[in-house]
């Protein structure tokens, strides 16, 4: 589903945010990028729908990241921002929920099933009304992952799914999240999420990935945690 082959990125020109990524995940993969603040965790879940464009090769379901595949890529990869408020800015839930299968040019009745079918998925039925500045964090979390469920991607790209929510409001969305049938890779610091949602385990530091194997292998390496920062 996911090739990256050499793959690097320069903000400027003294600052290199990925270095050589070499990464490969199938589908239906639940992959953790986790390492330290600005080991180039964001940066690298940006490059997979053409958000941020590097030197290398990016293959998403066997398509090489060009201008030809972008809109067929970016279909495919649905991008869950850290702060749902980048992806909530219309009067309604069901205005947002609506806003990508309109874009994608989908007839009406198609775009209110999709909106229905999201919804549902997200355990928001009945919320299509509610303005998103007066929902709950969890609930915008829940209502930003409907706009990217809505255009029924094949991979979801998270960056710091969990971050914010109380007890109530992780157990929830993790529990959602196990739910989802996509190829899910996301950046986060929630080491227990990693734990017990991520089979897989990719570490990130100074932009280059120093491990990349089974998470129950790397809990076991406490050095190798508390060297990139992570316990």
């Amino acid at each position: 589903m996911i090739e990256l082959n050499h793959l690097s990125y320069q903000y400027s020109p003294h600052i290199t945010a990925l270095d050589g990524i070499e990464l490969c995940v199938a589908k239906g993969e639940r992959v953790a990028l986790v390492g330290p603040n600005g080991a180039g965790k964001t940066t690298l879940l940006l490059h997979l729908n053409g958000t941020l464009r590097g030197v290398g090769q990016v293959r998403i379901s066997g398509l090489d990241l060009n201008e030809r595949n972008l809109p067929a890529i970016r279909a495919a990869v649905g991008m869950v921002f850290q702060s749902p408020d980048d992806q909530l800015f219309s009067a309604s839930v069901r205005d947002d929920v609506a806003y990508g299968p309109i874009y994608q040019c989908l007839g009406k009745d198609e775009v209110e099933r999709r909106v229905s079918q999201a919804l549902a998925q997200v355990g928001m039925h009945g919320f299509e009304g509610r303005a998103p500045y007066h929902l709950s964090l969890g609930e915008k979390r829940r209502a930003a992952l409907a706009t990217v469920l809505s255009m029924q991607p094949d991979i979801l790209a998270m960056d710091e799914p969990t971050a914010g929510l109380d007890p109530r409001g992780r157990r929830e969305f993790i529990t959602l999240l196990r739910t989802l049938p996509q190829t899910i890779v996301a950046a986060t610091h929630d080491m227990a999420l990693v734990k017990t949602f991520f089979p897989r385990m990719v570490i990130l530091d100074g932009g280059r990935i120093v491990f990349d194997g089974p998470t129950k292998t790397a809990f076991r390496w406490r050095n190798l945690l508390e060297r990139h920062g992570l316990i």
